[in-house]
């Protein structure tokens, strides 16, 4: 499964970008080759993501949708190449057969899928985008699924297609990682997004600028308190021999553990 709480992009056609983009300390840097880049650039791109996926494991692509010649271009590229990132995000994608034919083409089990869930045939198929083979996680494509329901890029009419998409994710064991928060100088709003994200059980958060990661982390990464407090309630249930016990006014049992756990989990990556 794969580990990360940000998620930045960067245009394809913008090669200069790549080393600002791993500095900005995203957890995952995802070189775009798809709507960020204009149809004449689009070789130059795929070829500039491919050299530089062998410069870091933190390094991801993503290709143009497969329902396109561009995205079918990007898949036999990645396939004859020497290099391809261990990463893979697809857009448009709206059945698992999709997922099905890049995990053929590629014959590699060291890529892994992120497929993008942005029109209402993807929302009303995730569940079994997420259960295919080679699927570590599903993205929210806001921008995309926005425009198809003719609603604004915000929270509230969004929540139904967070919500489907989380528990298909959850559903399938997989993670699930929000939408950019597209209004760059609202760091408040960022927050704040991301704080309604989380709650409601995404993993990540996708960013266009540099400076939304810190902010994203803020949120996504645990707190220091958290972290005490997982320890304290890990060693409270130890002593209990796995009961429930009584534990800062709530109740300790397995269920609970698990998010405790969870935070132990990010405290583990962070310190490695």
């Amino acid at each position: 499964m794969i580990s990360f709480q940000s998620m930045l992009f960067v245009p394809g056609n913008r090669p200069e970008r790549f080393a600002k983009a791993l500095a900005s300390g995203a957890d995952c840097v995802c070189i775009d080759l798809e709507d960020a880049v204009p149809a004449a650039e689009k070789e130059s791109a795929r070829n500039a993501a491919l050299a530089a996926s062998a410069d870091s494991p933190r390094f991801a692509i993503r290709i143009n949708a497969l329902s396109t010649r561009a995205g079918l271009a990007d898949i036999l590229a990645l396939a004859e190449g020497a290099q391809r990132p261990g990463l893979l995000f697809i857009p448009m994608v709206e059945s698992p057969a999709e997922i099905a034919i890049a995990r053929s083409a590629l014959a590699d089990t060291s890529v892994h899928f992120v497929p993008l869930i942005e029109t209402v045939a993807g929302l009303e198929n995730a569940g079994a985008i997420a259960a295919e083979p080679g699927v570590v996680a599903l993205m929210l494509g806001g921008g995309d699924l926005s425009a198809q329901l003719g609603v604004s890029l915000s929270w509230e009419p969004l929540f139904l297609a967070r919500s489907r998409l989380v528990m298909a994710a959850a559903c399938a064991g997989k993670q699930v990682v929000d939408v950019p928060f597209i209004h760059m100088d609202d760091e408040a709003g960022l927050i704040a997004e991301s704080q309604r994200a989380k709650a409601l059980g995404f993993h990540a958060k996708a960013a266009i600028h540099p400076a939304q990661i810190g902010p994203i982390h803020s949120v996504f990464r645990p707190t220091a308190e958290e972290i005490a407090e997982a320890e304290e309630a890990e060693a409270a249930f130890a002593a209990a021999n796995g009961a429930a016990v009584r534990f800062k006014g709530k109740m300790l049992e397995t269920p609970v553990m698990e998010r405790y756990r969870q935070i132990l989990k990010l405290k583990d990556k962070l310190d490695a």
